[in-house]
């Protein structure tokens, strides 16, 4: 069984059906590239991996529990949903940190607000946050960001931000680390700092899915491809395949060849 699972997924805006019966399999420890044509549903994909979007109808798994079926009569309160996205982290195109906290700041907020509804809170206030505070450093060292802990958003560079949303995203120990487009906000120079950064995680063996247009880091470090034509999945299976001259998708092997010339 697949750690993480998706079953036929569909979503629809209005009388748009961005998503068509999408399914999507990956194991622990591997990374997934969602790759695709703008328009071709891959952010909307994205936010449904991590319940920011319900489908309408298909299953969601993780780990061998079913976190959603759509078509249950049952719907998710909005408490449930938010219990659901801290499984799964998310590192946006912008960054989106808090311009009014420092990154130290940034990195802890959300554990510690969690944390308040630890039974203990109140009698170990002072060790919990101090915890939280220490996983932080070791976070920000891993992304190369120590040096900047008392630093505000707007003293860093973009691929510094990015780095800093990275750590934020891990701070919660979430099952799946997401990626939308990380590097489109980006200049070449700083996108490198950003790859580099995933490329680390990926070797250690962190499951993350990257929606992502570079090509390049998608054949070098996914393992899966899931490739995105038109709300449909015209491919979902091993990278080396999905770059290969032996690619079962014409379309696929069309859309990556109009990309390297």
């Amino acid at each position: 069984m697949a750690f993480f699972e998706m079953r036929g997924i569909r979503k629809s805006f209005g009388r748009t059906e961005v998503l068509k019966g999408v399914d999507l399999t990956l194991d622990r420890g591997q990374t997934l590239a969602i790759i695709g044509s703008s328009g071709s549903g891959k952010t909307t994909m994205l936010r449904c991996i991590n319940f920011l979007e319900v489908p309408d109808q298909g299953t969601i798994s993780l780990g061998g529990e079913q976190l959603l079926d759509a078509g249950a009569a049952k719907k998710l309160s909005e408490k449930e949903l938010r219990a659901l996205r801290l499984r799964f982290g998310l590192v946006f195109q912008n960054f989106n940190l808090f311009p009014q906290y420092t990154v130290l700041g940034n990195l802890c907020l959300a554990p510690q607000m969690i944390a308040r509804d630890r039974p203990d809170f109140k009698k170990n206030k002072k060790q919990i946050y101090k915890e939280i505070e220490e996983k932080a450093y070791t976070l920000l060292e891993k992304v190369g960001m120590s040096e900047k802990a008392q630093s505000y958003p707007c003293q860093l560079s973009g691929g510094q931000q990015q780095r800093v949303a990275i750590a934020r995203a891990l701070a919660l120990s979430p099952d799946i680390l997401c990626f939308d487009e990380p590097t489109s906000a980006l200049d070449p120079e700083l996108t490198v700092e950003v790859l580099n950064v995933l490329r680390a995680l990926a070797k250690e063996n962190m499951t993350m899915i990257v929606v992502t247009h570079e090509m390049a880091f998608a054949e070098e470090v996914a393992d899966r491809i899931l490739f995105l034509d038109k709300g449909v999945a015209e491919f979902d299976g091993d990278a080396k395949v999905a770059f290969g001259g032996e690619c079962p998708s014409q379309r696929l092997r069309d859309f990556v060849g109009s990309i390297r010339k």
